[in-house]
């Protein structure tokens, strides 16, 4: 197959460093991670993975997540499902 076209996108300079150092432990480089991004939206006729827009309280829960307010850390996993249990 020839592969000629060519994609230019814009991104934070951040989210593609990080992206990429993700795509070289999964043996990939951005023209082969962008190409199976395009072939799943094409198998799947639309983008391969759910699009929504957060209800009221996902919002109020991330902006509050953003500005570091009500965060909660544990010393183990353990110690996490345990603090579930009580609720």
């Amino acid at each position: 197959m020839n592969k000629s076209a060519m994609i230019r996108a814009r991104v934070n300079p951040d989210l593609k460093e990080e992206a990429e150092a993700i795509f070289e432990m999964l043996g990939l480089n951005a023209t082969e991670a962008i190409t199976l991004f395009y072939k799943q939206v094409q198998l799947n006729h639309g983008i391969p993975f759910d699009l929504k827009i957060p209800n009221k309280t996902t919002r109020r829960t991330m902006q509050k997540t953003d500005e570091k307010k009500e965060l909660h850390s544990y010393n183990s996993v353990d110690e996490m499902f345990d603090s579930w249990d009580k609720l």
